[in-house]
């Protein structure tokens, strides 16, 4: 074998943040990745790679976020109730105007500690008057274990109901390569980073009360 066979295989073991990738990983890292299994992505459709990001789908459960009076941040008794929204006789998903739902991404998702992600929703909900993401950072770490979902805030700034589709595309995961943490999210407290459905907000578990 040569030094640049022998060279080459070494290249070829190494993961992609180690391997020479700078910013966003494109198609072929984020293929690498999930290959390697450095990323999890579960299930995985390889239809879903895009040129710098990974195509995520809406899960096939929702919760509207319902308030009682005014929302203290530190108060769990005031935070809103996620209460479950059945989707309509068609299997859509209907968010009324003015609405906030909390839904889970189809894949399961995890992150070694060499990479951060940031989801952000589509051009193509964005002009329907559609937010999916109001929070998009996704820390090294997240989901390691055994996969996490990924909880999507979608609001309807239309003046009309929306209909959605479970099992569709609804938002990116843009990669990053990253050096790596000190601290890991999944090591650090209170975090989401075993969540296999939507959970309530733990800022309350931040926030001390004077």
């Amino acid at each position: 074998m040569t030094l640049m066979e022998f060279k080459a295989q070494v290249m070829k073991r190494r993961s992609p943040a180690r391997r020479g990738d700078r910013g966003v990983l494109t198609d072929r890292a984020i293929r690498r990745a999930q290959q390697s299994g450095e990323l999890r992505v579960e299930p995985f459709d390889a239809t879903l790679v895009r040129p710098a990001a990974l195509s995520l789908r809406l899960g096939y459960e929702a919760f509207t976020l319902t308030t009682s009076g005014p929302v203290d941040v530190a108060d769990r008794a005031t935070h809103p109730d996620l209460v479950p929204k059945e989707f309509d006789a068609q299997g859509r998903l209907v968010v009324e105007p003015g609405e906030v739902v909390l839904a889970p991404t189809l894949e399961k998702i995890g992150l070694p500690g060499t990479l951060a992600g940031l989801v952000d929703g589509t051009s193509d909900y964005a002009r329907l008057g559609i937010s999916v993401v109001l929070c998009g950072q996704v820390s090294p770490g997240f989901g390691r274990a055994a996969g996490a979902v990924l909880t999507l805030e979608i609001v309807n700034h239309l003046r009309h109901p929306v209909l959605l589709y479970p099992g569709t595309r609804i938002c990116n995961l843009m990669l990053f390569a990253s050096s790596g943490s000190e601290l890991t999210y999944g090591e650090m407290p209170h975090n989401y980073s075993s969540d296999h459905t939507v959970v309530a907000s733990r800022l309350a578990d931040h926030v001390r009360r004077n």
